[in-house]
């Protein structure tokens, strides 16, 4: 059996914000320029992700939210990941918002979560 690789992982600095959006709604253009966002849309919803700090008129928003990032860039390969990270999580009753990337995962938990997020994490063999 395949012995997963140990995962480093990174709290980024700002808070973050949930939206959602009719689903023919168009893109803040004031997106476009900033760094990180995330973005899916589909029949029912444009649902986005981004700084706090960024004011988005969306109708229906869940702020407060943090962002764990998965440091390097993870194979297509690599099986589990965020099912790893899920299930710790899970067995401390923290709820996340998954989202990948090309190059690797992301996700998001309540704030008032974090400590203990991330001390749950550390306990089970993650880094910071």
């Amino acid at each position: 059996m395949h012995t997963p690789r140990a995962l480093e992982l990174r709290l980024l600095p700002q808070a973050f914000t949930i939206h959602r959006f009719l689903p023919d709604a168009d893109i803040p253009a004031g997106l476009l320029s900033l760094s990180p966002w995330f973005m899916a849309r589909t029949e029912d919803e444009l649902s986005i992700v981004c700084p706090s700090e960024i004011p988005l008129d969306s109708g229906q928003a869940e702020p407060d939210w943090v962002c764990f990032r998965v440091c390097g860039t993870l194979d297509f390969g690599e099986i589990g990941i965020l099912a790893r990270l899920s299930s710790v999580l899970a067995r401390e009753q923290i709820s996340i918002f998954a989202v990948s990337t090309y190059n690797t995962d992301y996700f998001l938990v309540r704030t008032r979560e974090a400590e203990h997020a991330k001390g749950a994490l550390v306990a089970a063999g993650y880094t910071f």
